[in-house]
């Protein structure tokens, strides 16, 4: 079985650098979709309380014959719950969908600038690390100012911060200002929800290897390191997606997949994004 890298995050906790996403998979297909990830190599597997699923991503590894311990799980603080109270109560409700005894990494997914102050939502993760509960904590959708207050009021500098980012939105700002403060960026909508696989810098690149778009474009993730978990429900495409350790793309290829940067976001601005329900 191909070995995933591992990437060393700020407090020497390890997390696979490829796993696999759940957002969107409805609740009833995750228990399956989990499974056929774990049978295809992933031991990554990134949730939310925000996506409904995780008592059913909690059956998949309870179910899949493998070790807690070779099972990295992250979930997501949801956007109701900043206040301190409300944070460590929707921990432990997080805590026992999954059934675990220790969560591996827990964000706050989004920084909500307009509804309260998510330095007092920071304070109540950092509560939840010190419980030994979680072995690290994050953040998600953070910008570099959301970023900066959080440090400069706090002890724990995130471990992650888990952000949009692909092809068409390479975040060039804030992953720099992320490893120049020793945070690990972590890509969601990777693929950009399918958008860049038609590019032609993409498909002539994918072309001439003898690889998929997609597998070229997650490619171009793991050589400029980041953390990325792709999402499908179709076996043969998970398989796929874990499919892109046996060929490397040249500073050119590299390149020209960054050259198409446009700033275009598939999900909301975490600057305007105040959405609680």
């Amino acid at each position: 079985m191909t070995d995933v890298p591992d990437i060393t995050l700020n407090n020497g906790v390890t997390i696979p650098q490829l796993g696999f996403g759940t957002f969107q998979i409805d609740p009833d297909a995750t228990r399956d979709a989990v499974l056929a990830a774990f049978e295809a190599g992933y031991r990554h597997i990134d949730t939310a309380e925000m996506y409904g699923n995780e008592r059913a991503v909690g059956e998949a590894v309870a179910a899949s014959g493998l070790d807690r311990s070779e099972i990295f799980v992250t979930s997501k603080l949801n956007n109701g719950a900043h206040a301190r109270d409300d944070a460590l109560a929707a921990f432990d409700q997080t805590m026992d969908e999954l059934g675990f005894e220790q969560l591996d990494l827990f964000l706050v997914h989004w920084p909500l600038p307009g509804v309260g102050d998510f330095v007092e939502t920071w304070h109540a993760m950092e509560e939840i690390y010190a419980s030994g509960r979680c072995r690290a904590i994050g953040v998600s959708n953070f910008q570099p100012p959301h970023l900066r207050r959080v440090m400069e009021t706090s002890e724990t500098v995130p471990a992650v911060n888990q952000i949009e980012a692909h092809p068409y939105l390479t975040q060039d700002t804030v992953r720099a200002y992320d490893r120049e403060h020793g945070i690990a960026t972590e890509a969601w909508s990777p693929i950009a929800q399918g958008k860049v696989l038609s590019d032609p810098a993409i498909t002539e690149i994918a072309a001439r290897l003898g690889r998929t778009p997609a597998q070229v474009v997650l490619r171009w993730h793991l050589q400029r390191g980041d953390i990325v978990f792709p999402k499908s429900t179709t076996p043969a495409r998970v398989t796929e997606n874990f499919d892109v350790f046996g060929f490397e793309l040249t500073p050119a290829d590299m390149a020209a997949i960054s050259a198409l940067n446009r700033d275009e976001r598939t999900g909301p601005d975490p600057d305007t994004f105040d959405h609680t329900g």
